[in-house]
């Protein structure tokens, strides 16, 4: 957990793990409990990591983090799972709103800044799911393919 001691989890499934540090919910952390967890499968495994894939599931840890920073109130909870092929990354906060893209450019098709993040996640994750918490806020899973 990050932020709140006791916040409920949403995810109770075996070999998920709460890895982020108590009070750092910072994109940095995910991403490293995000690279520690696939490192762990790839020496069980005895196989190479895919650089591509781990580059893939670290920076839709980091977006997650990031938008949950931004636009959620704060990160209440973060898990990693790596199992089947597949990292699942689940990034909680106190916002009840949906996620939602942005346009990138505005009306006279200049660049905006930001808005950039949820079109990368829903890109590079091959399941994504955003579950209503009981006690308020959301629970934003991203599952991306490894192998």
């Amino acid at each position: 957990m990050c932020e709140e001691q006791g916040t409920p989890s949403v995810h109770e499934r075996p070999g998920a793990q709460r890895t982020a540090p108590p009070r750092s919910c910072k994109p940095a952390d995910a991403r490293q409990a995000v690279e520690r967890a696939v490192a762990e499968l790839c020496r069980t495994m005895h196989t190479p990591c895919d650089a591509d894939a781990l580059g893939d599931a670290l920076l839709v840890a980091s977006e997650l983090t990031t938008n949950a920073i931004l636009h959620g109130g704060g990160v209440t909870d973060f898990r990693v799972d790596v199992a089947d092929s597949n990292v699942s990354v689940s990034v909680c906060d106190r916002s009840d709103r949906q996620p939602v893209a942005r346009n990138a450019a505005d009306l006279r098709r200049r660049q905006s800044i930001g808005g950039h993040g949820w079109p990368i996640v829903c890109r590079l994750a091959r399941d994504v799911r955003v579950l209503a918490l009981p006690a308020g806020g959301k629970c934003i899973t991203a599952v991306v393919p490894f192998g």
